[in-house]
C-alpha cells in the first residue's frame, strides 16, 4: 500500500517510519527544505528512542521517503495521513484547524483515484466533516474518503505505543475506507489489537475524552498529595491503593509539579471550547485545568518555602527540564514556570538535562546550564529534582552531598525513598510525604 504523511513533526515522523516498517511504502512531505534534506541524509530533527535505527532501516529498504514535492506524492498514494500542527489558538484556547484546512486544500488538488484521506492530527468533534466539506467543493469528482484515526502516542515511548497499541480507532462510515484502513494496520491483526470502528465524530472526541481523562487524574493525585501533607499521610501509598482497585489503575497516579508536553494542556483547552461551543461545558475538566496552572506556582512556593522562605542569592541545581523524561520537549514543561519565578524570587538557577539543554536556552536564554549532574550542583545551596530522567534515581549520593553547599534535596517526583536520604545526612522535602531531616 501506498501511504503518503503530510508533515514530519513528531505524529508524522513516527507514523510514516512505522507505517514503513510494517511493510507499506511510505513518502513523508513537508515543506520545511532543511528538514527534508536532514531526514534524507538520516538527520532526525527529534529526540525519540529508537527512531532514527527505525528511520534508517526502513529508508535504506526503499520503504521510507522525504520530498517537498506534495503533488507527486499525494497523486500515488492510497492513503494520505494529515499529520500537521494543530497548536492551541490565543485567546480561546480552541485548536488553530489553518494547517489542517491547507493540507486539505493540497489533496483536493491532487486526488488520483480512490483515495482515503486520513486525520492523524488530534482535532476537534466536526474537523472531518470541514476537511469533507473543503475537498467537495474544489474537486466535486473526486472519488475519495475522510477518516479520523486519532493517535494514541507517549513521547518517550512511541514506537512501542504504535506497534503494540492498547487500541486503534478509526472513525468512518465508508465501507470501502473500512477495507483500507483494516489493510493499513493489518500487522496489528497478529498481535490481536483492538480495532474500534466508529463513526467520524466519535473518533475526533475519543482522543479528546481520553487525554482529558489522563490529566484529571494528574491533577486529582496531585490535590490529593497536598492533603497529604497537611494530614501526615503518604500520597504514595494512598496512590498504591487507589491503583490495586482495577476500576482506577495505577498509571499517572503519580504526583509532581504538574503535567505539561504536547498534548495534555493544549487538548484539554480545546476540549472545554468544543464543549462550550455545544453548549454541554465540561466543568471537571475546566476545574482540572486550574489545578494544573495553581501546581506549578505551588512547587515555587514549595521550593522557597524549603529554602527557609527566601531564595534571594541563593544558587539552586535543577535536574531536569523536559515535561518528562525520554523526550526534548519542553512544551508546556512545568520547568518553564517555576525556573523563572524562582529567578524572580531572587534565585540563580543552574540545570541539566539529558536531552532538553539546547531548547531550554532558547527559551529560558537566561538559563545557566552544566554538562552533568554534579557539576550543576557543585557550590548549590539546595538540589531541586524536576525530571525523573533514569539517570537521576541512582545518583552518588555521597557525591551529591559533597558537592552540594547545604544537603537541600527538593525531590518533586519522588524518586528517592525518604529514610534512606535521612540516612545519607539529606534534609529532604518531596511531594504528598513527611519531610525528613538527618538523625
Amino acid at each position: 500500500m501506498h501511504v503518503t504523511v503530510i508533515g514530519t513533526g513528531y505524529v508524522g515522523l513516527v507514523s510514516g517510519a512505522c507505517f514503513s516498517d510494517f511493510g507499506h511504502v511510505v513518502v513523508c512531505v513537508d515543506k520545511d527544505a532543511a528538514k527534508i534534506d536532514d531526514l534524507a541524509r538520516g538527520r532526525i530533527p527529534i529526540f525519540e528512542p529508537g527512531l532514527d535505527a527505525l528511520v534508517e532501516r526502513n529508508a535504506s529498504a526503499g520503504r521510507l521517503s522525504f520530498t517537498q514535492d506534495t503533488k507527486r506524492a499525494i497523486r500515488s498514494a492510497d492513503v494520505v495521513l494529515i499529520a500537521v500542527g494543530t497548536p492551541s489558538r490565543r485567546g480561546d484556547g480552541f485548536a488553530d484547524l489553518s494547517f489542517v484546512y491547507d493540507a486539505a486544500r493540497e489533496v483536493a488538488a491532487e486526488i488520483d483515484g480512490f483515495t482515503v484521506v486520513v486525520t492523524k492530527s488530534t482535532v476537534p468533534v466536526g474537523t472531518g466533516d470541514e476537511v469533507d466539506g473543503i475537498i467537495r467543493k474544489l474537486r466535486p469528482d473526486a472519488d475519495f474518503a475522510v477518516v479520523s484515526n486519532p493517535e494514541f502516542l507517549r513521547e518517550g515511548a512511541a514506537i512501542e505505543d504504535f506497534k503494540r497499541p492498547d487500541r486503534v480507532v478509526v472513525g468512518t462510515d465508508d465501507e470501502r475506507a473500512r477495507r483500507v484502513m483494516s489493510e493499513l494496520y493489518r500487522p496489528l491483526y497478529l498481535n490481536e489489537t483492538p480495532i474500534l470502528f466508529t463513526n467520524r465524530r466519535t473518533a475526533e472526541l475519543i482522543k479528546y475524552a481520553a487525554n482529558a481523562f489522563l490529566a484529571t487524574k494528574i491533577s486529582f493525585i496531585n490535590e490529593i498529595a497536598e492533603l497529604c501533607e497537611k494530614a501526615g499521610a503518604n500520597v504514595q501509598d494512598v496512590a498504591r491503593g487507589m491503583g490495586l482497585d482495577r476500576r482506577i489503575g495505577a498509571k499517572f497516579l503519580h504526583p509532581g509539579p504538574g503535567f505539561g508536553g504536547s498534548c495534555l494542556p493544549k487538548d484539554a483547552l480545546a476540549l472545554t471550547e468544543t464543549a462550550r461551543r455545544h453548549g454541554a461545558p465540561v466543568k471537571i475538566v475546566e476545574a482540572m485545568i486550574e489545578v494544573n496552572t495553581a501546581r506549578k506556582a505551588a512547587m515555587v512556593d514549595k521550593i522557597i518555602a524549603a529554602c527557609g522562605g527566601s531564595v534571594q542569592g541563593k544558587t539552586l541545581a535543577v535536574l531536569g527540564l523536559t515535561f518528562k523524561p525520554n523526550t526534548d520537549d519542553l512544551r508546556a514543561a512545568p520547568s518553564l514556570v517555576i525556573l523563572p519565578s524562582l529567578a524572580v524570587n531572587g534565585a540563580t538557577v543552574r540545570a541539566y538535562d539529558p536531552a532538553g539543554m539546547d531548547e531550554a536556552r532558547k527559551l529560558i536564554p537566561e538559563l545557566e546550564t552544566a554538562p552533568d549532574p554534579y557539576a550543576c550542583m557543585d557550590g548549590a545551596d539546595a538540589l531541586v529534582i524536576l525530571t525523573e530522567w533514569d539517570q537521576f534515581r541512582a545518583l552518588d549520593l555521597d557525591r551529591a552531598k559533597k558537592a552540594l553547599r547545604h544537603p537541600l534535596v527538593v525531590d518533586l517526583r519522588n524518586i528517592y525513598q525518604p529514610a534512606e536520604m535521612a540516612a545519607k545526612g539529606f534534609i529532604y522535602v518531596s511531594v504528598g510525604r513527611e519531610d525528613v531531616r538527618p538523625k
